[in-house]
């Protein structure tokens, strides 16, 4: 009977199942341009790719945990990579996917919970937080292949710019999500390696580190270097900006009822 319920822990979710399912249709619409309905397509593949992203990177931290002690993990569904099972379903979904209407950032999500009373060992302790930021450098490398491996002949563009923009979504997770600001990824890659006072100082402000990164990309000054960094690292991916911009561009499709799409974006 243990056996039965470690295998219905871990099999995979029917709701992210129909995630994937969804996004692999809006690729294909995408790619052939079906019905002319674009920047919706565009809308449904990069939101259903990164909610999949969310859902390895939350699913990276738990098998990391599982591994290393916590045999709770399969208990809580964060095995099934369902992202109605997380603790914090709002923070580690739906505000990630607010952050990209809004302003086109990766901005990272909520963590699981994961029990780390079980759990042996500093290192053990770093990589499980360190897991799911290497999860978006993986996607990212996904992502920009097309670019760095010049294999973009026959890809069409809205397609080529929805990569693009995903691709950029994945970098800013992932760097955003290893600063060492408490209640990120970073913070709890290092928290291990601190004195226990320094940590009972910090652990009342960790809740409020995504909001505080939040509002420091809104200060021009840091919003412009970050982006700076973004575009340079992109750059070297062989991701250009303007791909990135006509991306996020057709993205916002709700904005053509106003007028106000880029006609350098245009793709057909």
């Amino acid at each position: 009977m243990t056996t039965a319920a470690a295998r219905r822990d871990r099999r995979i979710s029917p709701v992210f199942l129909g995630i994937a399912a969804l996004t692999a249709v809006a690729g294909w619409a995408v790619w052939t341009g079906f019905a002319g309905a674009t920047g919706l397509a565009v809308f449904l593949f990069v939101t259903g790719a990164w909610v999949v992203s969310l859902c390895l990177h939350e699913y990276a931290h738990a098998r990391t945990a599982l591994h290393s002690g916590d045999l709770s993990i399969g208990s809580k569904g964060y095995l099934t990579l369902n992202p109605l099972a997380y603790t914090h379903a709002l923070l580690s979904v739906v505000l990630p996917v607010l952050f990209v209407v809004m302003g086109g950032i990766g901005l990272p999500g909520g963590a699981v919970y994961i029990e780390r009373g079980r759990i042996r060992g500093r290192w053990r302790h770093s990589l499980i937080s360190a897991a799911g930021p290497l999860t978006n450098v993986a996607f990212a490398i996904v992502c920009t292949a097309p670019f760095w491996l010049d294999a973009l002949d026959g890809v069409p563009l809205a397609f080529r710019y929805a990569l693009a923009f995903l691709a950029m979504l994945q970098v800013t997770a992932a760097i955003l999500n290893s600063l060492p600001i408490p209640g990120l990824d970073g913070y709890g890659v290092v928290e291990p390696w601190l004195s226990h006072r320094i940590r009972r100082q910090v652990e009342p402000i960790a809740p409020f580190g995504l909001i505080a990164v939040f509002a420091l990309l809104w200060v021009p000054g840091v919003n412009v270097a970050f982006f700076d960094a973004i575009d340079a690292l992109l750059g070297g991916l062989g991701v250009d900006e303007a791909q990135r911009y006509c991306g996020y561009d057709l993205y916002r499709f709700w904005r053509a009822f106003f007028g106000e799409h880029n006609p350098g974006c245009a793709v057909g």
